[in-house]
C-alpha cells in the first residue's frame, strides 16, 4: 500500500499542445486502464464493490487493467480493507491520502498512474457496469479525449428519488446558462480521461473536492477537446453521505470562480489544444475564407442580442427626450457591448492588449451606423404629418439591417483581422 502525502500541483508538463490524437500504445506488462475508487469511511462497501469491479473486468476488458484504492483520509477499517485487497487481489493498488478531496484524490492517483487511460467511479458502484467498456473504448481507439457517463441521455434508464433529480437538472441548467456547457451530466461518478490528456489539463483544474469534475470538463469543451457520453443506467444509493447543500454551495462557487477566469482569458487552455490538422474539419473548404463560416454566426448571434438591447435603451431613452439623442446615446452603448462581445466571442481576441484600440476602431464603424439610422430618422421625419413609435422602431431596424452587412465586412478587413497579429484565444479547427 501506497502513502502518497505530496498533494501540491502534479508535475510540470510541456506547455506545447497535445500531439495529434491515435490509438493508445498497449505495451505488455502495463495496464492499459487505471480505474480509480476514491473512497471515505467505506468499510461496509469497499470489499464487496472492489471484488464486483476486479471479477467484471477480469471477464470483460480485453486489455491488462488496474484497480487503484483512493484513500481520502479515512478514519474506520477502510484503510485496513484497502491494504488487504491489495495484498490479495493482484490488480489491486491502495494509496493512502492524507487529507479528504475527491478532486485531491483523482488528481493525485491520476498524475502517478502510467497507465494510458484513467478513469474513476463511485464505490456504490451505482452504474451498471456495462457502460465501463464503452465509456473506455473511445479513449482507447483514439477517437476522444474524456468521456462520460450521462444519467440525463434520453436513453439512460435512471432510479432516483425526486430530490436529487431536481438538483441534478437543476445543476445541469446552471452550467449550461453560465458557463455555456454542452455536456449533458457533469455530476454522474463515472468519467474517463486520457493520460497526455490528464497532464496537460489537471494543472488547470483548481478544485480539490466536487467540483473537480465540472471544471475539468468545462476546460476540456472550451479547449476543443472530445468529450464522448455514453447513457447509463443508474441506481441511487439511499446510504450515501454527500452533504447535498455544502456540496451545492461548493459547486456554485466554483462555477463562480470558472467563469471569471475563462471571461477575462486567465486560463492558458492553448496548452490543451490539439493541434491544427487533427480535426477533419480542418480541411480547406474550396470557395470559403477561413474563419468566415464560424465568425458568421458568432456574429450574427451577437448582432442579435446587441439590436435587443438597442431597442431596449432606445425606447426608455425616448421616454425623456427627442428621437435624434435616443438614438445615438441607445447605439453608442449598445457599440460598445457589440465591439467588446464581438472582440471575445467571435474573432478569438482576449487580454487587454490593444483592447481601447479596437474600441476605437468599433466607435467609427459605430459612427457610420448612426450615420445611417440618422439619416433614416431624418428621412422619416420630413414625412409629412407624425409618424408612429411603431414605425420609427420599424425603420431603425431596416437601418440597422444594412449598416450589419457593412459593420461586419469592417470588423473582419479592419479591426480584427486575422494576420493582425493580436493576442487571440485561437484554435485554427474553428475556423470553419
Amino acid at each position: 500500500m501506497r502513502t502518497d502525502t505530496p498533494l501540491g500541483a502534479p508535475p510540470e508538463t510541456p506547455l506545447q499542445t497535445l500531439p495529434v490524437r491515435g490509438p493508445v500504445t498497449v505495451v505488455r506488462g502495463r495496464p492499459v486502464l487505471d480505474v480509480v475508487i476514491p473512497v471515505y469511511n467505506e468499510e461496509a462497501d469497499l470489499e464487496r464493490c472492489v471484488r464486483r469491479l476486479h471479477d467484471h473486468l477480469a471477464r470483460t476488458f480485453p486489455y491488462g487493467f488496474r484497480i487503484t484504492i483512493a484513500d481520502n483520509a479515512s478514519t474506520d477499517r477502510t484503510p485496513d480493507l484497502a491494504a488487504y485487497l491489495d495484498e490479495s487481489i493482484g490488480e489491486v493498488t491502495a494509496v493512502r491520502l492524507e487529507q479528504k478531496g475527491r478532486g485531491r484524490a483523482l488528481r493525485t492517483v491520476w498524475s502517478l498512474s502510467e497507465a494510458p487511460v484513467l478513469a474513476y467511479m463511485d464505490v456504490d458502484l451505482s452504474t451498471d457496469l456495462k457502460a465501463l467498456l464503452p465509456l473506455v473504448a473511445p479513449l482507447i481507439s483514439g477517437h476522444s479525449d474524456l468521456a462520460i457517463g450521462s444519467r440525463l441521455s434520453r436513453s439512460s434508464r435512471v432510479v432516483r428519488g425526486p430530490k436529487r433529480e431536481f438538483i441534478s437538472r437543476a445543476y445541469n441548467l446552471i452550467l449550461r446558462g453560465s458557463l455555456a456547457a454542452r455536456f449533458s451530466d457533469a455530476q454522474c461518478g463515472f468519467k474517463a480521461i486520457r493520460k497526455d490528456v490528464a497532464e496537460r489539463l489537471l494543472p488547470l483544474v483548481e478544485d480539490t473536492g466536487w467540483f473537480f469534475d465540472t471544471e475539468m470538463l468545462v476546460l476540456a469543451e472550451r479547449a476543443g477537446l472530445r468529450i464522448h457520453e455514453v447513457p447509463v443506467d443508474w441506481v441511487d444509493d439511499p446510504n450515501s453521505t454527500v452533504h447535498i447543500v455544502r456540496t451545492a454551495t461548493e459547486d456554485l462557487r466554483g462555477v463562480w470562480r470558472v467563469g471569471r477566469a475563462l471571461a477575462t482569458g486567465a486560463l492558458p487552455l492553448d496548452r490543451v489544444r490539439r493541434p491544427f490538422g487533427d480535426d477533419p474539419r480542418d480541411r480547406e473548404l474550396s470557395g470559403v475564407p477561413r474563419g468566415l463560416a464560424r465568425q458568421l454566426v458568432g456574429f450574427c448571434v451577437v448582432g442579435a442580442l446587441s439590436t435587443l438591447v438597442y431597442l431596449l435603451l432606445y425606447s426608455l431613452f425616448r421616454m425623456g427626450t427627442g428621437p435624434q439623442v435616443a438614438n445615438a446615446l441607445a447605439l453608442l452603448l449598445s457599440a460598445l457591448g457589440n465591439t467588446a462581445a464581438n472582440r471575445r466571442l467571435t474573432f478569438g481576441v482576449r487580454g487587454r492588449d490593444r483592447a481601447m484600440r479596437h474600441q476605437a476602431q468599433g466607435l467609427v464603424v459605430f459612427g457610420i451606423g448612426l450615420v445611417l439610422t440618422s439619416g433614416s430618422l431624418a428621412a422619416l421625419d420630413a414625412v409629412p404629418g407624425t409618424a408612429a413609435h411603431g414605425t420609427e422602431l420599424a425603420v431603425l431596424i431596416a437601418a440597422n439591417l444594412a449598416a450589419t452587412v457593412l459593420r461586419f465586412l469592417l470588423f473582419r478587413a479592419w479591426v480584427f483581422p486575422s494576420d493582425s497579429g493580436a493576442t487571440t484565444d485561437h484554435d485554427p479547427r474553428t475556423d470553419r
